[in-house]
């Protein structure tokens, strides 16, 4: 969309995404920003993350287009990253200027482009904007308060999220109730299955086999880093293995993790690599219980209404508890264990769909940009 937008009277929305989970909230945005017509935009790619499962087929997935512009910024520590990827956005904004910027979410790309652009007096628009979980010890965290410092725009999520901008002084006229382009894209994507023949599925094997399952996943530090934490939550496992059995989606160093420390799982727990897309959400769509500590899934299982235990002791993204299918237990095996036998008992909440998560919400975000964009800010 460079050339494109350079010749073009619109104007140019920088869309970032620096991590695979990104993609997810971006192709919403791209799908609406292309039936919009108002505004130009440029999908830059930071690479933040490098990953071989973005090919042509995950981006075909998503019903969107390949990046126009990849930073390749990835590897190195939370600094060398951040500072690789605001020098190539800097150069990137200097040949080429977007009206606005838009970031998602809380990873390094979003703070480090979300500065870039502020300090060239670029307007910023963050979308997940206002999450907090409190906890200072989570990069994403630092990362969240930071970028809601300069943004222009906030795109928010949930009330939680209007509730800690008005605290933090940000003012009503640029603060958006308008939904989740999570919840936009699980949707798309989930109908989109329906149609597949998902017989090429890794997880469909499994899925075939066991009628009723539970899928895992879990990768903080907290959880899978150390014997002692991957001895609780092995214990845990095993014991909710006795009930049903689990599809474990696991990270390679915590299966290296478990494997130095000698740790047995039980044999009705499968574990398979990182999935795909859409391998993942046919697998966990329709299972019994859901155990992780991921935010983003949180999320979609309450979109889904799928019961979902949440092995933390903090969620920035409380409207899946207060509302959804999801459960905070804490990271006490017993208390996991206990809030997992209640949902395999029928006893777990079943939860409603929050009112904007309706599909729509890069509609919405794509019309108060333009309207905004269109007049300057």
């Amino acid at each position: 969309h460079i050339t494109m937008a350079a010749m073009s009277e619109k104007p140019l929305l920088d869309l970032v995404a620096g991590a695979r989970p990104n993609f997810m909230k971006i192709a919403p945005l791209v799908r609406a920003l292309r039936a919009d017509g108002r505004l130009a935009f440029r999908l830059v790619h930071t690479g933040q993350h490098y990953d071989r499962e973005m090919n042509d087929v995950f981006f075909e997935e998503l019903g969107i287009p390949q990046p126009d512009v990849r930073l390749g910024c990835g590897g190195g520590s939370h600094a060398e990253q951040t500072a690789k990827i605001m020098v190539a956005y800097e150069q990137l904004c200097q040949q080429a200027r977007p009206a606005a910027t838009l970031v998602v979410g809380d990873v390094n790309s979003t703070l480090a482009c979300a500065i870039v652009a502020k300090k060239l007096c670029i307007p910023v628009a963050h979308v997940e904007a206002g999450l907090r979980s409190g906890d200072m010890s989570m990069p994403e965290e630092i990362n969240r308060l930071v970028t809601d410092a300069i943004s222009d725009w906030f795109f928010v999520t949930e009330p939680a999220g209007l509730a800690h901008l008005k605290r933090e002084g940000k003012p009503d006229s640029a603060v958006f109730d308008v939904g989740h382009v999570m919840v936009d894209n699980v949707l798309y994507q989930a109908e989109k299955l329906k149609g597949m023949d998902t017989s090429g599925l890794e997880t469909d094997a499994f899925k075939r086999a066991n009628p009723r399952y539970a899928v895992v996943t879990l990768h903080r530090p907290s959880n899978v880093d150390g014997d002692d934490n991957l001895r609780r939550v092995a214990g845990v496992l095993n014991r909710v293995a006795q009930e049903v059995p689990i599809l474990f989606a696991v990270h390679p160093r915590t299966r290296k993790n478990l494997e130095t420390a000698g740790i047995a799982l039980d044999p009705r727990i499968t574990l398979v690599g990182p999935q795909p897309y859409m391998a993942f959400l046919h697998v966990w769509k329709d299972a019994a219980l859901v155990l992780s500590d991921s935010g983003g899934l949180q999320e979609e299982t309450t979109a889904l209404g799928v019961p979902c235990v949440t092995m933390r002791e903090n969620t920035e993204r409380p409207i899946t508890v207060d509302e959804g299918s999801n459960i905070l237990a804490g990271t006490d095996p017993a208390k996991v264990l206990e809030a997992c036998l209640q949902v395999l008992a029928g006893q777990g909440k079943a939860g409603r769909r929050p009112l904007l998560w309706d599909g729509k919400a890069a509609e919405r975000i794509v019309n108060i940009l333009a309207k905004n964009m269109g007049s300057g800010l």
